[in-house]
């Protein structure tokens, strides 16, 4: 459903790498953009303004858009443009499923890797800081990079790019929830007791923490969407 009064968005947009201007590579930025809230839901894409932000051709922004309506993170309205999706409750019940699929194969391979509970340690840290000085939205970006993280170590490049649509998707979710303290700060926890489990090598226990954080965060998110009204009225 497209927002009744979208507003623009600001492109202020990195700058692709030299040679690199495929559409490919714009879906990436504009697929980044969103998981980290810059462009919420309801924002409408101009193609020109994408076009001159990316330093891409219009015929390119037209086939990163097609790329990203296929990953469900934008959509086509006639005659009004291209919009940042704004998702439903099926929405969340099908991110969270894909979630309990993917994520336990972090959990194995973080078992068996330092480097990367430091990283997760590091997440921590950085969300509980940007929580002592109340900047939610950093919170909910250390969250996402957790579990980004934690998917990351499996190693696999398509796991990872499956999960990153995942985090830009929810981050859509996200962004539909008026209390971002509310919603980000339980999770501060939970993260920390993931961490502290792989440290302390207890398989059995982050598994289970890892169930409950997502069981706990499935409920949250659908009682926000379902309580929400709708912009459309």
């Amino acid at each position: 459903m497209v927002a009744a009064e979208p507003v623009d968005a600001v492109m202020a947009l990195p700058a692709l790498p030299k040679r690199s201007s495929t559409a490919e590579q714009a879906a990436e930025t504009l697929r980044r953009q969103i998981a980290d809230g810059k462009l919420p839901p309801g924002t409408k894409l101009r193609e020109e303004a994408v076009s001159a932000a990316l330093s891409i051709s219009r015929n390119t922004v037209r086939e990163a858009f097609r790329l990203l309506a296929h990953e469900r993170l934008v959509e086509h309205a006639l005659h009004r443009g291209v919009y940042v999706r704004t998702v439903a409750a099926d929405d969340v019940r099908d991110i969270y499923t894909t979630r309990r699929l993917l994520q336990p194969l972090g959990i194995e391979a973080a078992l068996h890797d330092g480097a990367v509970r430091d990283a997760l340690d590091v997440r921590v840290a950085t969300a509980t800081a940007a929580a002592e000085r109340e900047d939610w939205d950093a919170v909910g970006t250390a969250d996402i990079d957790f579990h980004r993280v934690l998917v990351a170590a499996c190693g696999s490049t398509h796991i990872t790019a499956m999960f990153e649509h995942v985090l830009a998707e929810l981050r859509l979710a996200f962004l539909l929830m008026p209390d971002h303290r509310n919603l980000h700060q339980p999770y501060i926890e939970g993260n920390r007791r993931i961490a502290a489990l792989l440290g302390a090598g207890d398989r059995a226990g982050a598994l289970a923490e890892l169930r409950s954080y997502l069981d706990d965060a499935e409920r949250h998110v659908l009682g926000a969407i379902v309580e929400a009204p709708s912009e459309a009225g």
